[in-house]
């Protein structure tokens, strides 16, 4: 349970930098918020802690402004939600082998595993950057971000990842090994003033596109 809960959490780190990096188009977010809500109820449910009510936007009812019945029936038809996961998931349990090998014929998923090294532009102010796989035929992202907070000093934000920047791109199926070609893009944003030379505190933190870059394979 301790490693279950553990890959939960590490979901949620990387779908809350991925929501904060503000780069997401607003279909994306409000699914992607989904997802964390759902993970959130759902993992409280294992732990034994109390059911959160929501909307239909994942949003947490105010008892003050719902009524008693109504708040009755979300927290039935959120209660039931999961329990169906629940079980969803001891199936999938039941259906492989005493080897662990599934008994049925499965899809073949790879993963791409990317060691970021250093960064290297002179921007001065602190940057963050975006990497993510991109079909260049189709025109569209077809993974999520990887996101790396770069400090101006040149080294990372969270100095403890010096050396240690690494993320895995995962659930890649064989159609996308297929694609005529796959590129890893880095799209670097700059954090700081409106201009360089600014100085002025009220425009400390404004988000600015600076740059891309890319990396093709066929």
């Amino acid at each position: 349970q301790f490693r279950h809960v553990q890959q939960m959490t590490y979901s949620l780190i990387e779908w809350r930098s991925q929501i904060l990096s503000g780069t997401l188009p607003k279909d994306e977010l409000a699914e992607l918020k989904k997802k964390v809500t759902a993970k959130i109820d759902y993992g409280n449910r294992i732990l034994g802690l109390d059911l959160v009510v929501r909307d239909d936007n994942g949003n947490i009812l105010d008892p003050d402004e719902t009524s008693t019945i109504s708040l009755f029936k979300s927290h039935e038809t959120a209660s039931k939600r999961i329990d169906e996961r629940i079980q969803e998931e001891k199936s999938l349990q039941q259906n492989l082998d005493l080897r662990g090998q599934p008994i049925f014929n499965t899809t073949n998923t790879y993963s791409l595993y990317v060691n970021f090294k250093n960064f290297v532009c002179n921007i001065g102010e602190d940057a963050e950057l975006l990497m993510s796989l991109y079909d260049p035929d189709l025109s569209k992202f077809i993974s999520e971000n990887y996101l790396v907070r770069w400090g101006s000093n040149g080294m990372p934000k969270e100095i403890e990842k010096l050396n240690n920047l690494q993320a895995v791109f995962t659930d890649l199926s064989s159609s996308d090994l297929n694609r005529p070609k796959i590129s890893l893009v880095c799209q670097i944003v700059r954090v700081g003033h409106m201009e360089l030379k600014d100085g002025k505190k009220h425009t400390c933190g404004l988000r600015r596109p600076f740059g891309v870059a890319g990396r093709t394979s066929e």
